[in-house]
C-alpha cells in the first residue's frame, strides 16, 4: 500500500506527462501469453492482460536505457495501478511556441488556405481533398507516402491501397501474419488522416464532425504523419467521454473514426503485428519506418514518429515517438485513463497490455480491416 501511495503522489506532481507502466515493466520482453485470442476484444481483463507480446523480444531492461527518461519507473508488487513519469512525454517548453513557416496555422489572425484542387501525388495516391494546406508562396505538393514503406513488400502479397470515400485520401495497407499467434491481421501501414483541423490549444469537443490536430497546427504535417486525436474523438463518442467513463458505449469491432469496413487497432492486433516473420532479428526496429524513425520496416507496419499533442495543448516528440490509443478504458481510472501503446525511435521498448495514459492527449490512429 505504501508503494502505491508513493506512485500516486508522484503522478500527481507530474501534471502533464504521466503514463502507466505495468508492474515489473522490465519484463516487457516476455511471451505474449496475455493476448486476447479475439482481435476485436475491447474488454478489460485486469491482471490477465499484464505482459508483452512476442516470444522473440529479449529479456532486458531496455526501457530503463531510454535516454529521454525523466525519472525511474515506479513499481508496485501489490497492485496493477502503477503510474510512472513517462520516458516519452518530455514536453519541450519551446515545442508549443515553435513558429512554422508560411504553411503553418499558428496565429488566430492568419487564415487557412485550403487547396481546392484534387492534386494527387503520382506515387503516394494522396488527394488534396484531405484539406491539406498549400504554402502561401508556392503550390504544396502532397507528401509521397511510399517513402515511409521502405524498399520491400510491393510484391503480390505486399502493400495494397485503399481510398477513404469520405475525403478521397488513399492509404497503403498490408496483411501481416503472426508466426507466434498463428493468424494474420490486415492493417493500415499509415496513420489515419481525417477531419477538420482544430488548434492544439483547444479540445476536440464539436460532436457534430470529426476533428483532428496537426503537429504544430500545420496541416502539411497531417499529410505527412497523419492526424492526432483525443480518445473520445478517435472513438467517435461524445467529447464528455474524455472526462467520464463511457465503457457501456464501447462496441466489439469498434469503428470509431475509421472508414466503413475498418475498425480501431487493438492490443491483440499489436501482438499479431509484433509476431511478424522476423528473419533478420530486427525486433521492434522492424515495426518502425526507415523514414526518419530509425527502423528497417521488415514487418511492413511502417510506424512513423508522429509525436503527440500534449495535455496542455502543445506538441512534441515529432520523429522521436509514435503513440496510439486502444478502444479500451483503463481500470486505474476509467473516467480519465485508457489503454495505449507507444514506440520510440531510440529504444527497443515494446508496448505492454498494462500501458495507459490520459484521454485528453492527441495520439495517432491506425485501423484494422474487418474480416470478410
Amino acid at each position: 500500500m505504501a508503494a502505491f501511495a508513493m506512485a500516486f503522489a508522484l503522478a500527481a506532481c507530474d501534471d502533464d506527462e504521466s503514463s502507466f507502466v505495468r508492474p515489473g515493466d522490465d519484463s516487457s520482453s516476455s511471451v505474449c501469453e496475455d493476448c486476447d485470442e479475439s482481435s476485436s476484444s475491447v474488454i478489460l481483463s485486469g491482471d490477465s492482460h499484464e505482459g508483452s507480446c512476442s516470444s522473440s523480444e529479449k529479456s532486458s531492461s531496455s526501457r530503463e536505457n531510454d535516454k529521454s527518461s525523466s525519472s525511474e519507473k515506479i513499481k508496485s508488487s501489490s497492485s496493477n495501478k502503477v503510474v510512472s513519469s513517462s520516458s516519452e512525454k518530455q514536453e519541450s517548453s519551446s515545442s508549443s511556441s515553435v513558429k512554422q513557416s508560411s504553411s503553418s496555422i499558428a496565429s488566430s489572425s492568419s487564415s487557412v488556405k485550403s487547396s481546392s484542387s484534387s492534386v494527387k501525388s503520382s506515387s503516394s495516391v494522396v488527394s488534396s481533398s484531405s484539406k491539406d494546406v498549400a504554402s502561401s508562396s508556392s503550390i504544396y505538393v502532397p507528401f509521397d507516402h511510399s517513402k515511409t514503406l521502405g524498399y520491400q513488400k510491393f510484391e503480390e502479397d505486399g502493400y495494397k491501397t485503399f481510398t477513404d470515400p469520405r475525403n478521397g485520401r488513399s492509404y497503403y495497407y498490408i496483411t501481416i501474419y503472426s508466426e507466434y499467434k498463428g493468424y494474420s491481421v490486415t492493417v493500415m501501414a499509415e496513420n489515419l488522416n481525417i477531419g477538420d483541423m482544430v488548434l492544439g490549444e483547444n479540445d476536440q469537443n464539436d460532436d457534430t464532425k470529426i476533428e483532428r490536430y496537426c503537429y504544430n497546427n500545420d496541416t502539411t504535417k497531417c499529410d505527412e504523419f497523419g492526424g492526432l486525436y483525443q480518445w473520445a474523438e478517435m472513438m467517435q463518442l461524445p467529447s464528455r467521454c474524455n472526462t467520464e467513463s463511457c465503457a457501456d458505449l464501447i462496441q466489439p469491432n469498434h469503428q470509431g473514426i475509421c472508414p466503413d469496413g475498418w475498425r480501431l487497432f487493438t492490443y491483440d492486433d499489436y501482438c499479431v503485428v509484433r509476431g511478424y516473420e522476423d528473419i533478420n532479428n530486427d525486433g521492434i526496429k522492424g515495426l518502425r519506418s526507415t523514414y526518419g524513425f530509425s527502423g528497417t520496416n521488415s514487418s511492413g507496419f511502417s510506424l512513423t514518429g508522429a509525436g503527440q499533442r500534449t495535455k496542455k495543448g502543445g506538441f512534441d516528440r515529432l520523429k522521436k515517438t509514435v503513440y496510439w490509443f486502444y478502444p479500451q478504458e483503463h481500470e486505474y481510472d476509467e473516467k480519465l485513463y485508457v489503454r495505449n501503446g507507444y514506440i520510440s525511435a531510440v529504444t527497443d521498448h515494446a508496448p505492454s497490455a498494462g500501458d495507459g495514459d490520459e484521454k485528453v492527449f492527441g495520439f495517432s490512429v491506425r485501423c484494422t480491416k474487418l474480416e470478410e
